[in-house]
């Protein structure tokens, strides 16, 4: 195998068909609305208080079912995404189904919560629905670009779903302005929303995805089609990369074993998943899911009472407000998102994560020390202007955190088999994160007034940042930066490559010896 051979296997590995990876960054801009359910849940919450007479303690009972409901069924569903080979088919559902719950809130609830025992069991449906598709939608990824292509990949999926939420929004919060006081009009953003994910989703053809990637089994994928050049090394006729042997029928799908043995039965020697009490022994993520628990506990609720400070008492001007809170941050998510992908290959996760935790203490101070000023008049527009940019500290802790925390999930799960499973459990300290966050952000408010409670998150938001700080190493896997991860003009001379070296020729060229 001569130079440009192993150059173009290394780059192919990188790389997936245009079509499917197009498809996947359109899904992932419609998604923007449906992934996690929390930016039609942020909506809701205005909508129920303003149209509907809802309470704050009323919309916190709703965010606590929404987000309970999501811890219960978000490990679950990581592990099916890991079981199964129809991940676009389960997605798929889950879009369907969220967003017809979301229409059926907006059609059914009654003033001021007459029926709110029907509205939790809703939120408590979509909680479960909603929990398919952070699993679904990366391990998708990782199964189109592998393990070593998720920095850049995640970094445009996430760049699409804050653009998505961007646009959805400006749209529902137009129409609720226009439509004012019935506001309920704006859902009907969601079916538009989800036409789009069904519709992309559905151009992902099942070749596209290895499932033994998807699941971080193995570090690159297998579906890549290669170049003819490649071929002819392999027992069936195909390339084989250097000090490796076929690993054809090898069962590599998770298996329900939940003992603390091996993985599943493997036929010869080859790639086995590990069992799901083994992947949860990793002191590194039992600390990682502890710190995101806290993050969302102290800045899940910092969204809904910005958006409710505005919207409350300023008619048709505050449903606007509270949307343009949504956009702001989002836009500047989409930045936050873009500057993961291009710097924390470069120089690590850690010191791209700590900023994005730092910055939510900050923005709670801010927000403390403008309540404060604010006094018991109403906000003056320079005030409200001052409230709302603070949503550009939101687009950077929230837009760096939703992009490392599937990065950091993806380098600690890396060869066990079990991606979506660990991004389950970390998603799933997510959801019951934001849930104590929901009702505690929401009691806070009518209990001790909005300018208390952000003093109080304000010294919350402080730990998990801290945690970080002094518990957390830096996950970036040296594959990542390896040379044998990289195109060969990364490649330095001396350096190792599994069973090659990189060396100089007498006239300054380079070749790549194999040993």
């Amino acid at each position: 195998v001569d130079y440009s051979t192993y150059c173009v296997y290394l780059c192919t590995m990188l790389t997936k068909s245009d079509n499917a990876k197009g498809s996947l960054r359109w899904a992932a801009l419609f998604l923007g609305e449906l992934r996690d359910g929390l930016t039609m849940i942020n909506m809701q919450s205005a909508f129920l208080m303003v149209s509907k007479g809802y309470s704050e303690k009323q919309v916190g009972i709703l965010f606590f079912v929404f987000g309970l409901s999501q811890f219960l069924f978000q490990t679950p569903s990581g592990y099916l995404m890991d079981y199964s080979d129809r991940k676009i088919l389960w997605l798929t559902l889950a879009a369907l189904a969220t967003t017809i719950l979301t229409v059926f809130t907006a059609v059914f609830a009654q003033e001021e919560g007459a029926n709110l025992g029907l509205m939790i069991f809703i939120k408590f449906l979509q909680g479960a629905v909603t929990a398919l598709i952070p699993p679904g939608l990366n391990s998708i990824t990782q199964g189109i670009v592998g393990a070593v292509g998720m920095t850049e990949q995640v970094s445009v999926n996430e760049m699409m779903n804050h653009l998505g939420t961007a646009i959805i929004v400006l749209t529902g919060s137009l129409i609720a302005y226009w439509n004012y006081p019935n506001i309920g009009v704006l859902f009907v953003v969601s079916p538009i929303a989800c036409v789009g994910v069904m519709w992309f989703l559905n151009q992902i053809r099942p070749e596209d995805i290895d499932h033994d990637a998807a699941r971080g089994l193995t570090l690159e994928t297998s579906a890549t089609e290669k170049p003819s050049i490649l071929q002819g090394n392999g027992e069936d006729g195909s390339y084989q990369p250097p000090g490796k042997s076929p690993t054809k029928d090898i069962k590599t799908k998770p298996s329900f074993v939940l003992g603390f043995g091996g993985g599943d039965t493997v036929q010869g020697e080859g790639l086995k998943a590990d069992t799901p009490l083994r992947v949860l022994r990793d002191p590194t993520l039992l600390t990682f899911v502890l710190i995101v628990f806290l993050f969302h506990a102290s800045n899940g609720t910092v969204l809904p009472l910005v958006m409710q400070s505005l919207a409350i008492g300023n008619g048709r001007e505050g449903i606007l407000l509270s949307g343009l809170c949504i956009i702001v941050a989002q836009i500047f998510m989409v930045m936050s998102a873009k500057i993961c992908g291009t710097y924390s290959g470069k120089y690590g996760r850690k010191t791209l994560f700590l900023v994005g935790f730092f910055s939510v203490p900050v923005r709670c101070f801010i927000l403390h020390l403008l309540l404060k000023a604010r006094g018991d008049d109403d906000a003056t527009p320079l005030l409200q202007f001052l409230t709302l940019s603070t949503q550009i500290l939101d687009g950077l802790g929230a837009g760096i955190f939703g992009t490392m925390y599937i990065l950091v999930t993806s380098d600690i799960s890396g060869g066990t088999g079990r991606f979506s499973l660990t991004l389950g459990l970390t998603t799933a300290a997510m959801s019951i994160g934001g849930t104590v966050s929901g009702y505690l952000g929401e009691a806070l408010a009518q209990d001790l007034g909005y300018q208390q409670a952000f003093f109080i998150l304000m010294f919350m938001s402080l730990l998990p940042a801290l945690l970080y700080l002094f518990c957390m190493p830096e996950t970036l896997p040296a594959l990542a930066k390896a040379p044998g991860s990289a195109p060969m003009d990364m490649i330095k001379e001396g350096s190792e490559v599994g069973n090659t070296s990189v060396k100089k020729t007498p006239a300054g060229g380079e070749y790549v010896e194999m040993t």
